[in-house]
């Protein structure tokens, strides 16, 4: 079947190749330079030269290796002899069934609806690549900020340990802003998310992380329920000052 249609009954190995290369505008160009039923001129000129010859390779090693049925004017007909002839076809039912056990990871349009391909999103190994970094960069940040954490945790463990005349030393505004600055900004990032939606933390909101502290460190000094949401709602209300 021969045709600018994206999507038909039955391709030609070269035409399913074009349109899984995404070349449909290109072939009556690509079509002019075929050599024989399977090789393209060396000097053809278009875009993906290189990947369209790839497409190709893989039909037709599907078809020697029993992969992929295939036949003539779209009647499946399991005989050799069509191998090198131009009037190999494939079913485009057969061809979509094999991309899906073969190469799932993609889902050319002329094979798969919209629906399909938003259902099942093609991940590149570039885009891959990308989202392995940047769930190690959020995995670093959640680190310093449980080590951050910790530290302040350990302050006002030596604090509440400190003989009785300490506490009359007052704490600085300065002080006072800064600690309440780290807070915030901790409480800000472990209830966020990155933005390809990934959450920072397993904790989904300020109750939980409150109920988290009472759990590990109520035995301590100011670790109950009411003082952790007026320090936290305190230091929520600083941060957003700051940044205003």
């Amino acid at each position: 079947m021969k045709g600018n249609s994206l999507s038909q009954v039955y391709y030609r190995p070269i035409e399913a190749a074009i349109r899984w290369a995404g070349l449909l505008r290109f072939q009556h160009e690509i079509v002019a330079a075929i050599i024989d039923s399977r090789h393209l001129a060396v000097t053809l000129n278009c875009p993906r030269c290189d990947e369209l010859r790839l497409y190709i390779d893989r039909i037709y090693d599907a078809i020697y290796h029993g992969e992929l049925p295939y036949g003539q004017n779209g009647i499946t007909i399991d005989d050799k002899s069509l191998w090198d002839s131009p009037d190999l076809t494939i079913r485009h039912v057969d061809l979509k069934r094999w991309m899906l056990n073969h190469y799932s990871g993609q889902r050319p349009a002329f094979l798969f609806s919209r629906g399909e391909r938003i259902a099942h999103p093609v991940i590149t190994l570039e885009a891959g690549n990308a989202l392995l970094v940047e769930r190690e960069a959020l995995k670093s940040q959640l680190e310093q900020c449980r080590s951050q954490l910790r530290a302040l945790q350990e302050q006002r463990k030596k604090h509440d340990q400190a003989p009785p005349a300490c506490t009359l030393c007052p704490l600085s505004d300065r002080a006072e802003a800064t600690y309440l600055h780290i807070i915030g900004a901790m409480l800000t990032l472990m209830l966020g998310r990155s933005p390809s939606g990934t959450p920072y933390s397993s904790f989904n909101s300020q109750e939980a992380i409150a109920s988290a502290l009472i759990a590990h460190h109520g035995h301590l000094m100011g670790i109950t329920e009411r003082t952790l949401q007026a320090k936290f709602a305190q230091a929520r209300r600083k941060l957003q000052s700051a940044v205003s």
